[in-house]
């Protein structure tokens, strides 16, 4: 396909969304539409972008990348139509931020390494803030991790930065020890205590167990994925099995076709 044809189908998607949210004679979803109700659409459609990449399905892949274009030209149309900014601006915004931050193709700095790449990237980026690196609060940095990271990932890069920045434990004992002392609070709170200091109390178990994955270098989004897909395994094979819908059996009869199945997936591996 030409550069051209790409610019023409572009501008095709932009006429299309833009119609549909004409008040006139669009369409009545889309023209309820604001930028906060679209929020956990853009999250939807960027983690089956995720799961289409992960699965190396290409025609999936090309299907979701335009689900998420989607959402940048109609979250653009939404801020042009009350003079805020429209995708003109996305674009050139974009565009001049790649080529400030990337001084070793588009100008005459040298670098040897990714590692340098990386850090040249962040200097940049702190400049660009009117901050430098020594400056940027440690509390600002995991504010903004908290912020543009779905909670897993923001929970390891911000006990991972906490660690590089001293808040840090002596040895794997004392991590362990923390783990479960929260263990035990989450359990008194079940126990005791309102719904609030029980949510509290899990969210702390959860960053000692992130904690715990940090300090053995492993992944609690892979490995919360890699449970939930198993699940899924485990129950379409539960479902191969039966021959009724599984509402119509008794707990004894769904934990026989539970352990079944679980032998059955690891015979096929």
């Amino acid at each position: 396909m030409s550069q051209n044809q790409t610019l023409v189908a572009l501008q095709e998607l932009i006429d299309v969304v833009a119609q549909l949210r004409s008040p006139l004679n669009g369409c009545p979803w889309d023209v309820a539409q604001t930028s906060e109700t679209l929020i956990p659409h853009a999250i939807e459609e960027a983690y089956e972008l995720v799961d289409a990449i992960q699965t190396g399905d290409q025609k999936s892949i090309a299907e979701e990348l335009g689900d998420v274009l989607l959402q940048v030209v109609l979250h653009a149309q939404i801020a042009s139509e009350t003079g805020n900014f429209s995708l003109l601006e996305v674009t050139q915004g974009i565009t001049q931020k790649l080529i400030r931050r990337h001084p070793h193709v588009f100008g005459d700095q040298q670098v040897g390494s990714l590692a340098e790449v990386e850090e040249n990237w962040q200097k940049i980026k702190a400049a660009e803030k009117g901050q430098t690196d020594a400056e940027e609060k440690l509390s600002d940095r995991l504010s903004r991790y908290k912020r543009s990271l779905p909670p897993l990932q923001a929970a390891l890069k911000i006990s991972d930065q906490a660690a590089t920045s001293g808040l840090e434990w002596k040895n794997i004992d004392h991590v362990w020890e923390k783990f479960f002392e929260e263990l035990e609070e989450l359990e008194q709170a079940i126990a005791q205590e309102t719904p609030e200091r029980q949510e509290e109390e899990l969210g702390d178990l959860l960053f000692a167990l992130i904690q715990l994955a940090r300090w053995y270098k492993l992944d609690p989004s892979a490995a919360l994925q890699g449970t939930s897909q198993r699940l899924i395994q485990r129950v379409q094979k539960i479902e191969s099995l039966s021959d009724r819908p599984l509402t119509d059996y008794s707990l004894e009869e769904l934990d026989a076709l539970w352990e079944k199945a679980k032998a059955k997936l690891a015979q096929e591996k």
